[in-house]
């Protein structure tokens, strides 16, 4: 029988990360929150629009669109450091940045005014 050791999966200090895993395994982890923050909103946004399959269905593709343009221009972003420790921070940190936006747009909907004509 064997003692047991210590955790592989050990949490980052997010205040100060010292290394480079330390440093992607913190921006890994602002990207999932702003990921969370974004499919709130997404859904609440559904919510909204209610019965209104037209305008649920163009925040769909609308929605698919950005997914595909938030991972390409992310891809695009991190070209650089392609191969290198740093890639998975400096993609995650794209990410995050971007989504962080995009939640702020879908906010922005929800937020609008009636007859605000620019949503």
């Amino acid at each position: 029988m064997t003692a047991a050791g210590p955790s592989l999966a050990q949490e980052a200090d997010c205040r100060d990360p010292q290394t480079q895993t330390d440093m992607s395994l913190c921006a890994a982890q602002a990207y999932k929150k702003a990921d969370e923050a974004l499919n709130a909103s997404y859904r609440k946004l559904t919510q909204r629009y209610g019965g209104d399959d037209d305008a649920k269905a163009g925040l769909l593709a609308a929605q698919r669109a950005w997914i595909v343009f938030r991972d390409a221009e992310c891809d695009l972003t991190a070209l650089g450091v392609k191969g290198g420790s740093a890639y998975p921070m400096v993609r995650a940190m794209c990410l995050e940045a971007l989504t962080t936006e995009r939640t702020g747009q879908l906010d922005d909907r929800l937020n609008c005014e009636e007859g605000d004509l620019s949503c």
